[in-house]
């Protein structure tokens, strides 16, 4: 087994890994580091997120550094502003005998006028998010034309975030002599193509089989109904009282919600989104590293690139679309020769992309069964004796108020002592649980439907959402995607749950989620991101067809529109609109015989102009 003092690396590095407890080089990094010690290259690693990519890199760049010299002379793009961060760090920690090289993160969400100031600085390498780097580019406050190495972190991640473009301009920004060292979990289309464009004969290091994920991590699912997914999450919780691990959720607002459904319920929870500051998400994310938490409930986008040691479960809450997506949330356990356990919650319509998920990753994702409600209380109760039985006893602190309770619980047996101590705190999960319902779905019989009446619409779900005015309508020649796509334009985010829009002639209204109505507005109120002068309002009107007023004269014997009732009130169809249109045409007949040539006229060219 290779050292890291075999090795051609910096003493001053090799002392700074040492203290950091360094060893022995793992495989991705026994792969790269004779490569890129050695000589200047291209390169494109592939490896599982956790398998030490970073000192792969990192260590080869510090050492080829000229700490003489004070100029950018190596950038790494990563995805996020939280592995940029973390990319930082430990850079520094490598580098830390040698003060002479200076290492600057550049992210958003960060003060831009502290960033030009370490800049100022003249660091040799820069760690940079695509979106603030190029910010920095279109500024001209680095000067690149030293750069002689481009590391892409995460590079699959990075384009999965839409940012192509961004890594584009930056590439194309960059002095021809230069060495590109890609580092991906995963190999997908647009990556190729940055290989293909951008590269020379790269050297491909491969750990592990192509696109799947790490042997340590067992991969089980639940099958449940879907409105039983939180009552999943939660008795998985309580059946593993010593869960470390991260719930990922399709959404931001349905992440904040499951987070503030556990913190609610009692867990030790907390969300990571992209809606919370860059204050709040370090301070979640320093509380999560340190275990204050347990949990943590997270969007993909937020979570990528957080490196979080001895994470002992992920949970996909929804299963994600892409497979690549589901291998890098599993790669986020089972790190460092250690295992996890990947559990996905899923109903019977999500079975085939099970199937898919398994093709790829190479592994079986074996059916759990939820865990009873007598199973959890008793996994709850032997964990609580293991900790009464190992609880760390400081007796000289307790001396003095010992007496007192002997005095007070002298009377009891030790069997009623030992009886209550475990009752006080067991007693909630036998109340929760009792009665509590299987959750398991059983896929052996035929799931049962709901059907319709004829003709009958699916309800449509209005709860939590509000209605907000929009200033364009038919006549602006736009369609409901038209005015989604403007939503997404303005606001910035895809995450905005949209439900019924009603276009009107000159305007229309939207339902959106009611706690994003306001952020919706605000975004339309800015110039700068709604250039098209579109006014939106909060509004609670109602532009649903009404019910038309009855007349008293003749014009209660039209004939009525054949499909007139797609419009209005399906109970009111049911309440016998078909036989009441029957007695109109009868009363009409027998009028027309009383009334004159003129009316009988009159009401034909009515009855004909209504049935178009």
């Amino acid at each position: 087994m290779s050292q890291f003092q075999d090795y051609n690396l910096n003493p001053a590095i090799l002392r700074a890994i040492d203290e950091l407890g360094f060893k022995e080089p793992m495989p991705i990094q026994q792969e790269t580091l004779p490569v890129l010690l050695s000589q200047r290259t291209d390169m494109v690693g592939l490896a599982q997120t956790g398998t030490g990519k970073t000192a792969a890199f990192g260590l080869p760049l510090l050492n080829n550094i000229d700490a003489s010299q004070r100029c950018v002379q190596a950038l790494v793009l990563c995805p996020t502003r939280e592995l940029c961060v973390q990319i930082t760090k430990d850079l520094k920690n490598f580098s830390k005998y040698i003060p002479e090289i200076l290492v600057v993160p550049v992210y958003g969400g960060a003060s831009i006028e502290n960033q030009f100031k370490d800049l100022a600085k003249k660091p040799q390498i820069i760690v940079a998010t695509p979106g603030r780097l190029e910010d920095m580019i279109r500024r001209n406050k680095i000067d690149f034309s030293n750069v002689r190495t481009i590391v892409l972190d995460e590079a699959d991640e990075m384009l999965d975030m839409g940012f192509q473009e961004d890594v584009d301009a930056i590439l194309e920004y960059m002095p021809a002599e230069k060495n590109i060292h890609l580092f991906s979990a995963t190999m997908p289309v647009e990556v190729e193509k940055i290989l293909n464009h951008y590269m020379t004969d790269p050297v491909r290091i491969s750990i592990g089989q192509k696109n799947s994920g790490t042997a340590n991590v067992r991969h089980i699912h639940y099958l449940i109904r879907a409105n039983d997914r939180y009552l999943a999450l939660k008795r998985f919780i309580d059946y593993t009282p010593s869960i470390y691990g991260i719930v990922f959720c399709r959404t931001k607002l349905e992440t904040q919600e499951v987070a503030d459904n556990l913190i609610h319920d009692g867990y030790n929870a907390a969300s990571l989104h992209g809606d919370l500051s860059q204050a709040q998400r370090d301070l979640v994310m320093n509380h999560f590293r340190q275990r204050y938490l347990q949990i943590l409930v997270a969007t993909d986008v937020a979570a990528r690139g957080i490196d979080v040691s001895d994470l002992t479960h992920i949970i996909n809450y929804n299963l994600p679309d892409e497979t690549a997506v589901y291998i890098h949330r599993s790669g986020r356990t089972g790190r460092a020769d250690k295992t996890g356990v990947c559990l996905s919650l899923i109903h019977s319509r999500e079975k085939h992309k099970i199937k898919a998920i398994e093709k790829q990753l190479g592994q079986t994702i074996e059916r759990a069964m939820v865990p009873s409600a007598k199973q959890v209380c008793e996994k709850q109760l032997f964990n609580h004796v293991d900790r009464l039985e190992k609880v760390d006893i400081m007796r000289d602190d307790i001396a003095d108020y010992l007496p007192i309770v002997f005095r007070k619980l002298g009377w009891m047996s030790p069997e009623e002592l030992i009886t209550r101590v475990v009752a006080l705190n067991f007693n909630r999960f036998l109340d929760y649980y009792k009665d509590a319902k299987d959750l398991n779905f059983d896929d052996s019989k035929p799931e049962k439907k709901e059907k319709k009446a004829k003709g009958e619409k699916k309800d449509y779900d209005d709860s939590g959402l509000q209605r907000l005015f929009f200033s364009k309508g038919k006549k602006d020649k736009i369609k409901p995607n038209n005015i989604i796509g403007k939503i997404n334009d303005v606001t910035g985010t895809k995450n905005i749950r949209i439900g019924r829009i009603d276009m009107m002639e000159n305007f229309s209204f939207v339902d959106v989620d009611q706690e994003q109505a306001q952020f919706i507005v605000d975004c339309f109120a800015d110039e700068r991101k709604n250039t098209e002068g579109i006014r939106v309002e909060i509004t609670t009107t109602d532009p649903k067809p009404k019910k038309k007023k009855e007349k008293k004269n003749f014009d209660d014997d039209r004939p009525e529109r054949k499909n007139r009732d797609k419009f209005g009130d399906r109970s009111y169809k049911a309440e016998g609109k078909k036989e009441s249109r029957k007695e109109s045409r009868r009363d009409s007949k027998k009028d027309s015989k009383k009334d004159s040539r003129k009316d009988r006229k009159d009401s034909g060219r009515r009855g004909k102009n209504r049935s178009r």
